[in-house]
């Protein structure tokens, strides 16, 4: 357990969101909440702070909101710590790599990480996700192209979407 953390919550389009980062200052979990209480449970139990306290500012959300600005790709140096078995914590790191405005399908998110045939669990690696925005599960989508599910609504993973792929950079190639 982590003896304590701070949070601070920032306006965003689809509401607020919410960071707690550990006493290193990386994101232990994230959302769109405006209470603290919502992050805790989804926090590993090894990495669990015994408390929170506000903070005015935390440097995430300055990430935060240079996403919303139209940086898509501001998001991507926050430092994250999320703990489980390695399956999962391969898949955190892989959903890092997916671009901005090119959502994967959970089939191609699981080749993606090494195991074509492990759907479910590259569906289960987005469920799981602590860190929403930062690791961006958002951006893997059903193998009909609907948007599957959200831990914060579908509503909030089609705005991402679409913010997504009005502000990515071009692909290369």
């Amino acid at each position: 357990m982590t003896p304590s953390a701070r949070f601070a919550t920032v306006p965003t389009p689809p509401g607020p969101f919410t960071v707690i980062v550990g006493a290193d200052g990386a994101v232990l979990a994230s959302g769109w909440t405006d209470d603290a209480a919502d992050l805790l449970p989804v926090v590993h139990r090894a990495l669990r702070p015994t408390w929170v306290e506000r903070a005015d500012r935390l440097d995430p959300l300055d990430a935060v909101e240079a996403f919303v600005a139209g940086d898509v790709s501001a998001i991507d140096a926050v430092v994250v710590r999320q703990r489980s078995g390695p399956f999962l914590e391969d898949a955190w790191e892989v959903l890092r790599t997916v671009p901005a405005g090119e959502p994967d399908t959970y089939a191609a998110f699981a080749a993606r990480c090494g195991r074509p045939s492990a759907v479910r669990a590259a569906a289960n690696a987005c469920a799981r996700n602590a860190a929403a925005l930062f690791v961006p599960c958002h951006r893997v989508l059903g193998s009909d192209g609907g948007l599957g599910g959200f831990r914060w609504g579908t509503p909030v993973k089609r705005w991402l979407l679409d913010h997504e792929a009005a502000h990515a950079p071009a692909p290369v190639g």
